[in-house]
This record gives C-alpha cells, sequence and structure tokens, in this order.
C-alpha cells in the first residue's frame, strides 16, 4: 500500500530519526488522509517508512516500522508522542540501540522516575538532566507542579531553596523566641531572647516562670531602653508573640511587626542557632547539683548576663567574622537615638475597648468603673498597666477622655499578669489535728479497756 516502502539499509549509520506526517492530496471525500511514519537516517536516506491505519495512531507501528533492521549502536530519535517505556525496551533490549526521546511537560513519567531515583534532586536539577540527556525541559516551575500532583514533594521530597538573609546594618532586624530552660526550685523556666539580625548580639534577654506576654514585655522593655528601637521585629506564632498587647506596643514605637508562616520557619535560623550556643556553652554547666544551688530567678538572670556579655559577646563569630557586641557597636548610628520613658510606658501599657452602658459605666475583669456621662453607648479604649486596674485611662479616637473612676473593684491585677513570684502562703499554726487524734486514740489504747464499765448502764446489780 501506500509508503509501504523499503529504502536504504540503516547499517553504518550513527542516528536514526522517526517522525509521522499525514499526505498531502492523499484526503478524498470522507475517506481521511493517509498518514505516514516514516525512519530516515542523518544524512537524509530514507530507510522505511510504512502507512499508519486508521482510527489507531503511529505508537502502535513503531516497532514494526524498526523490526526488519538491524540498528546495532544506532541512536533512534523520536518525538514526545514516541516517549514509551515499551519503545524504549524495544530498542535498548531488542535492537541494542540507543534512543533519544523528547520529553515535554505531557510527559511527566520520566520527570517522575528521576525524582524518585533520588529524591534529593531539586526541580533545577531535573531540569538540567533533562536538558542534557533530552535535548529539552520543562520549566522547572511546571516540574514542581508535576511534582506535587503525584506527591513527590515534602519530607524527603524537594525542598523550597531561601537566600541566605541579613540585615544591612545594627538595629534593622531584631528576631525574638522563646526556649526552654531549668528548673529553678522546682519550676519551669523559660529564656526570652532577642538577637540582631546584622551583628548576632543579643539585645534583650530574660529569664522568667511561664511563656506568656508579662515576661516577654520583661526581655523587649529593657531592650528598647538601652539598644534603642529596630525598624522591625519578627517572631514566631507562639500564644505570647502573637498577643494584641505587642502588636500595640510596635504600632506605638513605630516597629513593623512580622510572624513567621505556620510551618514556615524560615528566617529564624540565627536565633535558633543562638539558642543551641545557650545549650551547649551555658546550661550544660547547669547539672542537678549547681541547677539546686539556684535558690532565686534573678540569679540565674544574672549568671545568664554575665555570660552572655564576658563570652558570647566578645566571641568571634563564625559567620560574621567579628564579635557581636563589636560589629553592632560598629552599626548603629551615634549617639544611639533611645525612647523616652514616656514612649515606653505608653508602648507598655495594655489596652482593651468597651461600650459605655447608658448609665456611663464600663467593667473590665468583673471590675465596674465610672467614665464621664457624655461617653454613654460610645465605644472607648481602655488603657492601664496589667498589674494595677485602679487606674484606667478611657480614649476616644486616640485622645485622652479623662480618668475611669473605680465603683467595684474585685481584681486588682489583669488576669494574663501573674507576678513572677507567687504570693508567700499564710505562716503555719503549728496544729496537726490528725497527729492529735492519733495520739489521743494510741494514749486510750494503752490504758487497756474496762469492759464491765462498757457493760454497766447505770442501774445497778439485778
Amino acid at each position: 500500500g501506500l509508503a509501504d516502502l523499503t529504502g536504504a539499509d540503516p547499517g553504518g549509520a550513527k542516528s536514526l530519526a522517526v517522525d509521522g506526517r499525514a499526505a498531502r492530496g492523499s484526503r478524498h471525500g470522507q475517506t481521511p488522509a493517509a498518514h505516514l511514519l516514516a525512519a530516515m537516517t542523518g544524512d537524509g536516506r530514507t530507510v522505511t517508512q510504512l502507512r499508519v491505519p486508521d482510527k489507531t495512531n503511529e505508537i502502535t507501528c513503531f516497532t514494526a516500522l524498526l523490526a526488519p533492521y538491524d540498528l546495532t549502536g544506532v541512536t533512534v530519535t523520536a518525538d514526545a508522542l514516541h516517549t514509551q517505556r515499551g519503545h524504549a525496551r524495544f530498542l535498548v533490549e531488542e535492537k541494542k540501540a540507543h534512543y533519544l526521546l523528547v520529553v515535554k511537560a505531557n510527559q511527566p513519567g520520566l520527570h517522575r522516575q528521576l525524582k524518585k531515583e533520588n529524591p534529593a534532586r531539586t526541580a533545577a536539577q531535573i531540569q538540567r538532566i533533562l536538558r542534557t540527556t533530552q535535548g529539552w525541559s520543562p520549566t522547572d516551575r511546571t516540574l514542581q507542579r508535576h511534582f506535587a500532583d503525584a506527591g513527590l514533594t515534602g519530607a524527603g521530597g524537594e525542598k523550597s531553596v531561601f537566600g541566605r538573609f541579613e540585615a544591612t546594618r545594627g538595629n534593622e532586624l531584631w528576631t525574638g523566641d522563646a526556649l526552654h530552660g531549668p528548673k529553678i526550685g522546682g519550676r519551669k523556666t523559660y529564656l526570652f531572647a532577642f538577637i540582631d539580625d546584622h551583628s548576632r548580639a543579643i539585645v534583650g534577654h530574660r529569664f522568667g516562670f511561664a511563656e506568656d506576654t508579662v515576661r516577654l514585655a520583661a526581655a523587649l522593655r529593657p531592650a528598647l531602653s538601652a539598644r534603642g528601637v529596630p525598624e522591625s521585629i519578627y517572631v514566631d506564632n507562639g500564644s505570647a508573640f502573637v498577643d494584641t498587647w505587642l502588636l500595640r506596643a510596635c504600632a506605638s514605637l513605630a516597629i513593623r511587626l512580622t510572624h513567621s508562616k505556620p510551618g514556615r520557619p524560615q528566617g529564624r535560623g540565627k536565633i535558633e542557632r543562638f539558642f543551641r550556643t545557650v545549650r551547649d556553652q551555658f546550661l550544660v554547666e547547669l547539672d542537678e547539683e549547681r541547677v539546686g544551688q539556684i535558690e532565686h530567678l534573678a540569679e540565674l538572670n544574672r549568671l545568664f548576663t554575665a555570660w552572655v556579655e564576658t563570652v558570647y559577646h566578645r566571641t568571634v563569630h563564625s559567620e560574621t567574622g567579628q564579635p557581636p557586641i563589636e560589629r553592632w557597636l560598629g552599626s548603629i548610628p551615634r549617639p544611639l537615638p533611645l525612647p523616652s520613658p514616656a514612649d515606653l510606658r505608653e508602648a507598655f501599657l495594655w489596652s482593651e475597648f468597651r461600650t459605655v452602658t447608658k448609665t456611663a459605666t464600663v467593667s473590665l475583669h468583673g471590675n465596674t468603673y465610672e467614665v464621664d456621662p457624655m461617653l454613654a453607648g460610645m465605644k472607648v479604649e481602655l488603657v492601664f498597666d496589667p498589674f494595677d486596674l485602679t487606674e484606667i485611662e478611657v480614649r476616644t479616637s486616640g485622645k485622652s477622655a479623662g480618668k475611669a473612676v473605680p465603683h467595684r473593684v474585685g481584681r486588682h491585677t489583669h488576669p494574663k499578669a501573674r507576678p513572677e513570684t507567687p504570693p508567700e502562703p499564710a505562716p503555719p499554726t503549728g496544729i496537726d489535728y490528725l497527729k492529735i487524734l492519733d495520739e489521743t486514740h494510741t494514749a486510750n489504747t494503752a490504758k487497756g479497756i474496762n469492759y464491765s464499765s462498757l457493760m454497766d448502764d447505770g442501774r445497778g446489780p439485778r
């Protein structure tokens, strides 16, 4: 039939190209055009061709086209339609030939095979492999999409690549986090710390007995007072770091507050590296015996400050090549602008919004306060020190509207404002009631039991 042609023998040829085309002018009425599949050597000699039967495609004719010929050592090329495992096995196992098959985005099998073969390969690496071996490759984003669809990303698979970021100057960016510390007096401690991204200097730190907002403030406030105000603070999504108080404090001091995305901890590597140093150089020295000698939290904070200032800050950092404190001092403006005490106090106040009742009162955590009657029905901001709920300022649209006068106060501190040291227990009375009962019972038993007295009903002999 048409195109069932045998031409030159491919023997001695280095390559053989297989391709298919519709024969021009072969369509008549309802009869479809004849589709031809041909094989041609690199120098233009037609080896063979055949007509692809109707209602089928080139794939089914590939082996029949090449079966009669000795293809030992010949490299067979074809387009993406023939990128089939069966074709590859036929060429390699039966014909002892080589193959170069085009892989496109609609042929992701080889992509996935390369990924499964070595899960550590990135999309960019697989793209390089395909371009080298196949002469063409989809974009790395297309490959990533195929890997995601095939479930080949995630743990053990491809990971996103992040550039190593470093702030260009001191106080451009501080990163904060918390670390679990030793037990002092039987109570768990937590270390809040802030690191300057550019210098690796520790600008603020404090151990506390709780991983909460109050202990976070105890670390951050002295840092701002002594080291200045950073442009940005980067923290995770822990409860203490997402509290509205921190957002208010940063907004008050014009600090940009940024939280890392859940499951994406990139950017906190420097603070985590510092915490590893804390474990290796500071906490390692606090064995059970040494911790038992620490009576108060203040002593633990004093020891940690001594280690930071005399060891960590003065040791050359492996990445920057400078001691952290030296690098920080060399990159900040002189003189260093510091916030005023009034600005700090304002930043570290807490606030909550309430709607004033018709009787010109507001309630806050069980307490009732009287406000200006002109504010009835309005939404106001109550600004206060969390450790003193007896003095509250009322604000509307950011402007002061006077004080809230305590009317009924049952709670003097905010529920979250738990003191570092619990209240002292009441002095013991020295009375051990159960011991007294035990001693009385023992004394009565030692005297023996007078059974006749137990039987005597007071009526005498009968």
